[in-house]
């Protein structure tokens, strides 16, 4: 199997920037540097495994394919549908969320 390259869709691009912005406003460069690792690791394991994680959410909502991955040592699962030659990142998102409304609100192509 191919690994497929990961794209992050704008909103998933954000997530990740408001998340690094939090973490450099408490002063935690350290946290903010592991989170880019871990976001860097969650991304390279999806390409390579697409159909790993859970559907959970694919399900409870209603939405094929959508499958989540969580971050190594971080409260934060990506969402992601695995298209024919590549990988669609739809968000970041902490686990405390309620995952369900943030999935639900308008989705960008």
């Amino acid at each position: 199997m191919r690994t497929k390259p990961v794209i992050p869709r704008e909103r998933a691009v954000r997530d990740a920037e408001e998340i690094l912005d939090y973490y450099l406003a408490e002063g935690s460069e350290q946290a903010a540097l592991g989170f880019i690792d871990a976001l860097e690791q969650a991304y390279a394991h999806i390409g390579e495994h697409p159909v790993t994680g859970t559907s959970r959410y694919a399900f409870e909502l209603d939405l094929p394919g959508l499958r989540s991955w969580p971050l190594a040592r971080y409260p934060y699962l990506v969402f992601f549908v695995d298209k024919e030659e590549h990988i669609d990142v739809w968000r970041v998102l902490h686990v405390k969320r309620d995952i369900p409304r943030w999935l639900r609100g308008p989705q960008e192509p």
